[in-house]
């Protein structure tokens, strides 16, 4: 593909984000692959070329624009080389007309930004969330010991103390170490919420929102497979995912359960008022995870960032109930707004006179309300919010 051709890919697949964004659609990266399926002429310097101009322009407006054209040509006013490629050349995009007014630049919708800034996130620390997300990886203690492990590329260690940050785009799913599951893809902020759920050899933890395990497999490692370690979830392709990561990485004693919606607790009967720790990774808006997923901040309304703030509401309830005299729940978003996270825990408190917050002992972090707030530009990690109550 010429460069000129490249860009109109951009715009194309551009106005497939948008629309899907606008109906709550596929997300960009599935939309992405699918499009290059369908043109298989495309390299992979090609997909590569694209891809990057979709993010960058993903990145650069804050509001959705009208189309991918304009927020191109947005892009392009400041990047002289990308407007020169604005050509009118056959497989090219026709050139800017002088009355064509580009999308606006932002680091997201006004109503986020107001929000952001309500829950203390602005300027240098709101502009880190559209940046670039790292590698990290963490080493699992089942199976190795990141003092003695030896790699194929340079990592640096991290504060938490299995975590490694290697060089973005590196392809370590290819590596022996990783399928042998010596490594797991983990950003560092997700090890610190299991560091600050600290699972115990012995105990019994539920894991209530496992998805398809990255946390479970570090609770497992952490308990060192002793001890009773349920995962759950009501999505089943999700966590049928986890038998085969669990099995890879040496993690014996999970066991899986699904849950229907709203009957989580007669799944978990058994348990109640048996578990040392309920860990509630919960469903949340994703704000923090916007240097992976950048298209989020298109997809988020306000009626969406209620519904998530109820549901939480919900799975507290839940995991109240399923923890025994002296044992603690971990409440964990990859959200900076407060309303996933600092409101919830206040609620919480509220609500449940016979529960009380702990500061969260973790390598990294900021305090906020009840909890520990992790983000992108002060911490390097992706947005997390991480608070622990213990029942009486």
């Amino acid at each position: 593909m010429m460069p000129a051709a490249r860009v109109q890919a951009a715009i194309e697949l551009l106005d497939e984000i948008i629309a899907a964004a606008r109906r709550e659609g596929a997300p960009a990266d599935r939309l992405i692959s699918a499009y290059f399926k369908q043109r298989r002429y495309a390299g992979s310097k090609d997909r590569r070329a694209v891809r990057d101009l979709v993010y960058r322009v993903i990145r650069y407006c804050g509001e959705i624009p009208k189309t991918g054209r304009v927020g191109m040509i947005a892009l392009a006013l400041d990047d002289a080389e990308l407007a020169a490629l604005f050509d009118g050349s056959t497989h090219g995009p026709p050139k800017i007309g002088k009355n064509e007014k580009p999308a606006d630049a932002g680091i997201a919708p006004q109503w986020l930004i107001t929000a952001l800034a309500q829950s203390g996130v602005k300027g240098e620390v709101a502009e880190g969330m559209l940046g670039r997300a790292p590698l990290d990886i963490r080493v699992n203690t089942l199976k190795a010991d990141r003092e003695t492990l030896e790699l194929r590329e340079p990592a640096e260690k991290l504060e938490a103390p299995n975590a490694l940050r290697l060089a973005a785009g590196t392809n370590v799913d290819q590596w022996d170490e990783y399928l042998d599951g010596k490594l797991e893809v983990q950003d560092q902020g997700s090890q610190i919420a299991c560091i600050a759920a600290a699972a115990r050899p012995g105990e019994t933890v539920i894991d209530l929102c496992a998805g398809a395990g990255g946390k479970t497999l570090a609770l497992a490692a952490a308990m060192n497979n002793i001890g009773e370690l349920i995962a759950c979830d009501t999505d089943r392709g999700r966590l049928s995912r986890l038998v085969p990561r669990a099995n890879k990485a040496s993690a014996t004693m999970i066991q899986t359960r699904l849950l229907n919606p709203k009957e989580e607790l007669e799944a978990l009967e058994d348990y109640a008022g048996n578990a040392d720790l309920v860990l509630v990774d919960a469903p949340c808006s994703g704000t923090g995870t916007w240097r992976r997923k950048p298209e989020g901040k298109w997809r988020l309304t306000p009626k969406s960032l209620a519904a998530y703030a109820r549901l939480q509401d919900e799975l507290l309830e839940i995991a109240a109930k399923l923890v025994k005299p002296g044992g603690r729940i971990a409440f964990v978003t990859c959200s900076l707004l407060d309303t996933e996270g600092k409101e919830r825990i206040d609620d919480f408190l509220q609500r449940n006179e016979g529960f009380s917050a702990e500061t969260p002992e973790v390598p990294l972090g900021t305090p906020h309300g009840s909890g520990v707030r992790l983000d992108p530009f002060q911490h390097g990690t992706d947005g997390f919010f991480v608070a622990i109550m213990r029942s009486a």
